[in-house]
């Protein structure tokens, strides 16, 4: 699916807010970048987004080339999403937000990963990013 639509604005946090700030994108890059979720079944089930709304933002971050979609090679009826660089790069912003989420909002999950990145930030954002590459087989 290609967007040819132009931004409407030169505001660089205008544009990626255009891409990733709605409800649902932000949650299902986490489950694809960091809880290697790759099939759409997988990314429909933890926060129980409904499929439409799941198909939108998948084919929104295909557009704007965060992932792309190939073929299982075991079962080629069953779609894959794959991060690419770009959205690779988005790791370290997630990681940003857990540990800013972890520390605002007492009681959340992964309170662990969050005291790690606290101490080695970069560390974690490189597991992170070797993780994500290899689940995708780059």
């Amino acid at each position: 699916m290609s967007r040819s639509k132009s931004p409407r604005s030169s505001c660089p946090i205008t544009c990626a807010l255009d891409l990733l700030g709605d409800r649902w994108t932000l949650v299902v890059l986490r489950d694809v970048l960091l809880a290697g979720r790759r099939s759409f079944s997988e990314l429909a089930r933890p926060e129980g987004i409904s499929t439409n709304v799941l198909s939108e933002r998948l084919e929104r971050l295909e557009a704007g080339g965060v992932l792309v979609v190939e073929r299982d090679r075991t079962d080629g009826r069953r779609k894959l999403y794959t991060p690419t660089e770009r959205g690779l790069e988005l790791i370290p912003i997630l990681i940003d937000l857990l540990i800013w989420g972890t520390a605002h909002t007492p009681g959340t999950a992964h309170a662990a990963l969050a005291a790690r990145a606290r101490v080695d930030r970069e560390q974690v954002i490189a597991e992170a990013v070797a993780a994500a590459r290899s689940r995708s087989g780059r």
